[in-house]
Order: structure tokens, then sequence, then C-alpha cells
């Protein structure tokens, strides 16, 4: 079971001023390091003072029915891992498989919820939204159906919401737009169709958008171009329209931005000139959509372009000499296109696959 999974994300998770309810291992190093137990006794009697306060704490009343309410619907009885009542734990009873709890003055509340890849099935537990301390909300990988409830927008302090390889339909909700501290939003690889709401433009600190295989129609919302920390937006394989220059037509946008993939849509217009002030741009992936015209050789200097896919379009005319002088630029995929002959590619054609967990740091 994947619900005591853990990645590099960890760095990503809420870190509390209060007492957290894990124990990290001692190194070696800090061993030798520590010092005399009679030097040291007021921190010891701290240690242990607060290890008690945690023991006697209780869970919120508000978490325990929230949990308890998830545990006992019927799609959620493949989770065998949740004994007992209290979630955070009780007694002899260790905390639920993939809830973490923290302390908050004289209670415990739940911060974490990670229960993925474990057939899950069902409509989205709209109990998970009472949880208001939740900084991470992960359950990727099960088979949820039904929409997203608006109540989404009441977990204020959530960083992280993954709910990709899912089942999930209907619209996604702007009231993703009120978590303010969100940092990684993953949607991927549902049923999500309609377009994508202009208020995501609204997390400004919002890193990692990923969208991809969905049914999302419509334009891209411009606005996400004000996202002044965003480095990876992933809406491939859609159903979008619209141009490059709509999506980039706000000055100064993306100015964090490294990944850009909008493959497999339906956009059109050409490659702007302007493209080349998203300075920061490392992969451009606009394979497999209806675009057209030259290529500009503005684009060539954008200093870090490593990925260039531009292949089953309907672009024409020549690459410019400076793409192939880039520094960086190791692959540029260029078939399906009605460039003069001899226009040559840059590196050997395979399929680009990135996982969710490369973006994670």
């Amino acid at each position: 079971m994947s619900l005591n999974h853990t990645n590099n994300t960890s760095d990503l998770r809420f870190q509390s001023h209060n007492t957290k309810n894990k124990q990290k291992p001692i190194s070696p190093s800090a061993l030798k390091m520590a010092p005399s137990p009679f030097t040291s006794l007021p921190f010891v009697f701290f240690t242990l003072l607060s290890i008690l306060h945690l023991s006697h704490c209780k869970t919120l009343k508000r978490d325990v029915k929230a949990l308890n309410e998830i545990k006992a619907s019927l799609g959620w009885r493949v989770v065998y891992a949740w004994v007992g009542d209290d979630p955070c734990g009780d007694g002899d009873l260790p905390p639920w498989s993939g809830v973490t709890c923290s302390t908050v003055g004289d209670y415990r509340v739940v911060t974490e919820l990670e229960v993925y890849a474990v057939s899950i099935v069902g409509p989205f537990p709209t109990a998970v939204t009472s949880l208001l301390d939740l900084t991470r909300l992960d359950l990727h990988n099960n088979k949820l159906t039904g929409p997203i409830p608006p109540q989404i927008g009441r977990l204020r302090r959530l960083k992280i919401l993954n709910l990709r390889w899912n089942k999930l339909q209907d619209a996604i909700p702007p009231e993703i737009g009120q978590l303010k501290s969100l940092t990684h939003l993953y949607l991927s690889f549902n049923n999500f169709k309609g377009e994508i709401p202009k208020e995501l433009a609204n997390l400004p600190d919002l890193r990692y958008l990923h969208l991809h295989e969905n049914r999302l129609t419509g334009r891209i919302p411009p606005e996400l171009g004000t996202l002044q920390n965003l480095r990876h937006l992933d809406a491939g394989n859609n159903h979008l329209v619209g141009t490059l220059r709509e999506l980039i037509r706000i000055e100064g946008c993306f100015p964090a931005l490294r990944n850009l993939y909008l493959n497999n849509n339906y956009f059109t217009g050409g490659v702007p000139a302007q493209l080349a002030n998203l300075t920061s741009l490392e992969i451009l992936y606009l394979s497999y959509n209806k675009m057209s015209g030259v290529i500009p050789s503005s684009i060539a200097h954008i200093p870090k372009l490593t990925y260039l896919y531009l292949d089953h379009n309907q672009f024409s005319g020549r690459i410019p000499d400076p793409f192939y002088k880039h520094l960086f630029l190791k692959e540029m995929y260029l078939e399906g296109n009605a460039f003069r002959p001899g226009v040559n590619p840059i590196g050997f054609h395979k399929v680009l696959e990135v996982s969710d967990s490369d973006f994670l740091a």
C-alpha cells in the first residue's frame, strides 16, 4: 500500500512552529555533539514535557468527525490501516496511515492526508473540506468520480493539492482560486471539461500547474501570466484553442516560467517574437497543433532554451541559423510541417515523458 510513500516533496510540506506528531531520527554526528545530560537538564525536561503534552492532547472533534465520516463510506473500506476512532492516534494505537497531525494549542489537528494508489472509488469526499488545517491533500491514482466540490475553497492553508489519475469530472471549480497558499496543483489525467478558471491567477505562490490529459476547452486565461512564481504550466492533450500571442499579451508575463506544454490542442497562429521575453523558458512543447508561419530568430536568443518541439503543425520557411548555434538547445523537432527542404532537426526524436515528481523541487 502506498500510504507510507515519501518523496522529494518532503521539503515542501507544512512546517509548523508547533510540535509535529512524528519523530525524526538523530544522526550519529548529532549524538557526538550532544551536550552532557548534566548540562542540558532544562532541555531534557522541556522535551519530556512536550511529549507528555502531545500524548495528552485531544484531536479536534471537527477532524475526528470528518475522517471517520470518510472512513465509513463504502469506497474507502479498502483503507484497512485506519484502526480506531482517532486519526491522530489514541492510546496504544498509532496515527492512521497517510494522516499527519500537529498540535495547535491544546488540540491535535490533521495537517496532511495522503491516501493514494489504493483503488478508492466513489465521489470526491466532501468531508475533507472540513479539515481546515490541511496543508497537503494527495488522493492521486484512485478511482474518484464526480466534481470537486466548491467547498474546496475552505482549505485556505493548503499548499499541495494532488488529484491526478482519477476519474473526476465537470468543471474545475473557481473556488480553487481561494487557496492562497497553494504552490502545487495537479489535476492531470482526469475528465475535467469546460474552461480553465481565470481565478487560478489569484494564487500568488503557485509554482506548478498540471492540467494535461483532460477535456478542457476554450482559451488559457492570459491572467495566468501574472503569476510571478509559476515555473511549470502543462495544458497539453486537451481541446484548447487560441494563439500564443493572446496568451502572452500581458507585459512582463510569466517571469519565472521554465516549462510550457501546449501540445495536442488546437492552437493556431504563429510563434510571436515576443515569446523571447520569457527568458526563463527551458522547454517549449507545441507539437500537434494547427500553428503556422515562420519561426522568428528571436526565439533562439532565449538563453536556456533546451527542448523545442514544433513538430506536426503548419510552420513554413526556414529555421534561422542561431538555433543551430544555441549553447543549450539539445532537441528541436520539426517533422510534420512545411519547412523548406534541408531544414534539419536537432537531437533524436523520442517521446518526451516527464513525470510530475520531476518538478517537485
